[in-house]
């Protein structure tokens, strides 16, 4: 690990002026390239102190062993001179991009004398239009397939078409009328080149007065009794709305422009575009990101902005960009596209209308597309197996951890204090083991706090000692030596609520917590399981006792499952603390009746009403409502009389009663019981 300060530049040496940096590692490797409106300002920001940086940029400065720069004269030329390096030099501490070209495009072969249509992966080649890309390349055939009945354009390869010309026979394509066959000089040389024109032409969106000239000459045909050609005609002009059928029209003005949408977490991000011409949907596609860099959303834009249109140019790159963040600062992103595609390029964020709702769809795409992503990434048992050794490794632990318990706590600003217990067997979730506890401030008979109010810290400590008690009274139960597999099973065959031990607790928290559970287990006598914590923020392990966190390395499987089974935990958490307080919400006088079921309850509001009119109804009246007798009907009188409400408020300046509906439940016309009032909606978070 180098010290930054032993290859730090002074600051005289370093330029006030745009420029593209390189760091460098020993083996004089390019590690990572940035760009700056000023060398200086911005190079000074990685060499402070190191406990002030991002852990990323921190790993970055001490794994480079020198630096150097290039003044350019604006910052677009640094823009380009970054992305050009980025390229050339492909740098571990720069975002990556793991598709890089991959999606098949439909090319038009404009630079051969017989332009040929096909599928085109790769770099572009100049004299060749594209059109996509495509998600798939059976996607492309069946288009052209319905294209060519109108547009006979050669597809054949040059051996084909060499083969043809020798022999004097056309292929298949060109017998069935879905080639020209220029092969056997069918039509010239221009004529062809004109038919495939029309047909880029109808590929770019330019479809109306082509299908409009069909449709005329269609009735001219009929008008002139050709009948036979105006079914032809009719036929072609099927065709053609059939294919631009599988382009449905996202936005009526025919705009052209390229949607770009993110989808991101600590580690990754998943980046989707959707490219939108003559206002229909031509293609797709979308990638996931390393985030290697601490980067915000506006730099993960101006990546995905430099990996579309690094080697576009003309109507390559749209008139239109809509991002949903942008660049800082905008203006030379804006200007190097206006370059590339040599007219004005509008980049901006969708505010309102049909743009803003189909960039929420092409969102909506790229979560779907990091979540799965990361099933995949989860399920791979070579990648779990790696996760399992890198934790093991980064903990110091005897053996992979097969079995990890994770705990979270969850609140709203005090009340409903719960926690979660999740449960990962072999980096896979075991969603039967899950557990969820009611924190209450005490452990076992001894009370410790008074478990109301927010004390993560406190909260934590008493779910790991209730946890850790059940498992030594089970333990205790069936022996510390145990050889038989049935002894941690129930008579079901289900296993036992606490009987495994896990090799890892982890809670989701920081320092403090992870000392609380250190704390609760050693009070047990149990030294065997280890801890660990993950802190959110930087995504930082800690481990009891220790100082200072372990970072694992940003590409480390191991970080990717703790994170996992954090976020799950968090998930779990959550999810039973909002039903605990809706629960709490919905409460009902009649909750405390004993025996009184939910199909009585229901049958109580609907004669009555209201709970305030049963409050006020007499036991030989509750006894009219089937299926309650006089001793039932005594009880739910005696606890409506228990928790009667207060005196009514008065109106001093009227002398008015103003009697308020008592919060409680209600039952509409139809029976089904209601919450009587609106819950006090309180501001907070939940964590």
């Amino acid at each position: 690990m180098a010290d930054p300060s032993s290859y730090r530049p002074s600051p005289g040496q370093i330029p006030d002026s745009p420029g593209v940096y390189k760091f460098r590692d020993e083996h004089r490797r390019v590690i990572y390239v940035g760009k700056a409106k000023s060398l200086r300002q911005r190079l000074a920001n990685y060499f402070q102190d190191l406990a002030g940086l991002h852990p990323r940029t921190r790993s970055m400065v001490t794994t480079a062993a020198s630096v150097e720069w290039t003044v350019v004269s604006t910052e677009v030329e640094a823009l380009q001179l970054e992305y050009s390096w980025i390229k050339e030099f492909d740098p571990r501490f720069n975002v990556k991009y793991r598709d890089d070209k991959s999606y098949p495009y439909l090319a038009v072969t404009m630079n051969e004398q017989y332009p040929r249509v096909q599928v085109m992966r790769g770099h572009k080649k100049k004299g060749v239009r594209y059109f996509g890309p495509y998600a798939h390349a059976w996607a492309i055939r069946d288009t052209v397939d319905l294209l060519l009945r109108v547009f006979p354009v050669r597809t054949c390869s040059a051996g084909v078409f060499k083969n043809a010309a020798r022999t004097g026979r056309p292929c298949l394509l060109g017998y069935i009328g879905k080639c020209s066959a220029p092969c056997v000089d069918r039509i010239s040389a221009e004529d062809h080149r004109e038919l495939a024109d029309e047909f880029s032409d109808f590929m770019a969106g330019r479809t109306g007065t082509y299908i409009r000239r069909l449709e005329k000459r269609m009735t001219d045909a009929a008008e002139e009794m050709e009948y036979e050609r105006a079914a032809r005609l009719r036929d072609d002009i099927e065709a053609l709305k059939k294919a631009m059928e599988k382009n449905a029209v996202v936005l009526a003005d025919a705009t052209d422009a390229d949607l770009i949408a993110l989808a991101e977490d600590e580690l990754e991000a998943a980046v989707q575009i959707f490219h939108v011409r003559g206002g229909r949907v031509r293609g797709q596609r979308g990638w996931v990101t390393d985030k290697v860099e601490a980067v915000t959303t506006g730099d993960l834009v101006e990546h995905a902005l430099q990996q579309l249109y690094g080697e576009e140019t003309g109507d390559s790159v749209p008139k239109e960009v809509l991002v949903p963040a942008l660049p800082d600062p905008v203006g030379p992103v804006q200007e190097w596209l206006t370059e590339r595609r040599g007219a004005q390029v509008s980049l901006r964020i969708p505010q309102r209308g049909d743009k803003k709702a189909l960039m929420e769809t092409v969102a909506r795409n790229a979560q779907q597309s990091l979540v799965l992503h990361k099933t995949k990434r989860a399920s791979d048992l070579t990648t779990r197996s790696r996760a399992l050794e890198e934790i093991a490794e980064a903990l110091d632990l005897d053996s992979a951890p097969l079995r990890i318990e994770c705990y979270d706590i969850s609140h709203l600003q005090g009340d409903d204090v719960v926690a979660s217990m999740v449960v990962f067997e072999d980096g896979l979730a075991r969603k039967s083991e899950y557990r969820r506890f009611q924190i209450k401030g005490r452990v076992g008979d001894t009370q410790v706090w008074h478990g109301e109010g927010q004390d993560d810290v406190r909260s934590m400590h008493e779910v790991i000692a209730r946890r850790f008690r059940r498992y030594l009274a089970e333990k205790e139960k069936t022996g510390e030596w145990v050889e038989d597999e049935n002894a941690f099973t129930e008579e079901d065959g289900r296993p036992k609520r606490f009987a495994y031990p896990p090799q890892l607790v982890v809670v989701d928290g920081g320092q403090p917590q992870v000392a609380a559970a250190r704390r609760a287990l050693d009070e047990l006598g149990i030294d065997d399981i280890a801890v660990c914590g993950l802190a959110k923020r930087l995504e930082e392990v800690w481990v009891p006792g220790e100082d200072d966190p372990v970072v694992l390395p940003r590409t480390s499987e191991g970080l990717y499952l703790l994170q996992r089974v954090r976020d799950e935990a968090h998930r779990f958490a959550i999810t039973y603390q909002r039903t605990k307080r809706a629960k709490r919400f919905r409460a009902s006088p009649l909750d405390d009746v004993p025996g009184l079921g939910e199909a009585r309850k229901q049958a109580l509001l609907k004669h009555f009403g209201s709970l305030k009119k049963l409050r006020s109804a007499t036991i030989e009246q509750i006894c009219e409502v089937p299926g309650i007798g006089r001793k039932t009907a005594e009880t739910i009188a005696a606890a409506l009389a228990r928790t009667a409400p207060a005196a009514p408020a008065v109106n001093t300046a009227t002398g008015e009663i103003m009697e308020e509906e008592e919060p409680g439940t209600t039952a509409d016309p139809s029976g089904e019981p209601v919450a009587a009032g609106t819950p006090d909606r309180r501001r907070g978070q939940e964590t």
